[in-house]
């Protein structure tokens, strides 16, 4: 048997938050999924898996509805369940990051289609930002890409206030994972006088899955938060193990390069 992974997001005013989080339960119980769904006034926000028509129909379901009709799903297969458990909560945000002004909903920057990213962050203006964590970055990014080195994405704040200035810094590119982060990345440099900032529409894991090897600029493998540990291009699983630390070991590693334990 084969499961199908899916990994979406949308920003979207969500008044109704307990009703539509009994709906997604539900739902989810009914059709054999594993995996979290966090819901919060600002939107909808996953990493679910299961059988494929379970996970066509609560994509359905969801873009039934008007405030999700354009939600865009980043998906793999793979041959074990990545996940143990069911779980739908709400949330005061989907993603934490603690700045209002942060709104995706009132300033998020412009989107760039995986197939036009190279063009954009081969140019000299740009400068390109990986938003994501250390243990992340750790194991793969865009080459040329500034690693912020946070080990949490509140930390990116202090990154913004201490690396980054609007009159330097005109044209301003961001990816991530799934593209969650950049959406509130990019919502916040709008916010504090950046104006040219854009960032990569569905993530590390929608070029990986659209672009061609022979094509890509990414170097490495993409950190994911389930039992894969990491992906490559084709969105297949890496190789990688987790330390008990936390930190991502090469295939093949016996030690980790963070703590310095032993991975079995």
């Amino acid at each position: 048997m084969t499961f199908t992974v899916s990994a979406f997001y949308k920003f979207s005013r969500v008044k109704d938050c307990e009703s539509l989080r009994a709906d997604l339960a539900a739902l989810g119980e009914r059709e054999g999924l594993c995996g979290t769904i966090l819901i919060a006034p600002e939107g909808i926000n996953a990493t679910i898996a299961g059988p494929d028509a379970g996970v066509r129909a609560l994509l359905a379901h969801l873009k039934s509805d008007p405030r999700f009709a354009r939600l865009v799903s980043k998906e793999s297969v793979t041959e074990t369940q990545p996940f143990q458990r069911w779980k739908v909560k709400v949330k005061p945000e989907i993603l934490t990051f603690g700045a209002a002004e942060a709104d995706p909903n009132v300033r998020a920057g412009a989107y760039v289609k995986p197939q036009e990213w190279n063009a954009l962050i081969a140019r000299e203006d740009v400068l390109l930002i990986d938003t994501r964590n250390d243990y992340e970055v750790a194991i793969g990014t865009f080459r040329g890409a500034v690693d912020p080195k946070t080990r949490a994405f509140t930390g990116f704040k202090d990154f913004v206030a201490a690396n980054l200035d609007p009159s330097t810094h005109r044209t301003v590119a961001m990816f991530c994972t799934g593209g969650i982060r950049c959406e509130k990345a990019s919502a916040y440099l709008r916010a504090h006088g950046f104006e040219d900032v854009y960032h990569l529409e569905g993530g590390i894991l929608k070029y990986l899955e659209e672009v061609p090897a022979e094509q890509s600029l990414w170097d490495g493998a993409c950190f994911v938060f389930d039992e894969r540990v990491a992906v490559s291009h084709g969105v297949q699983p890496s190789g990688h193990r987790l330390c008990r630390c936390g930190w991502p070991v090469a295939p093949g590693g016996a030690v980790c390069s963070s703590c310095g334990a032993s991975v079995t």
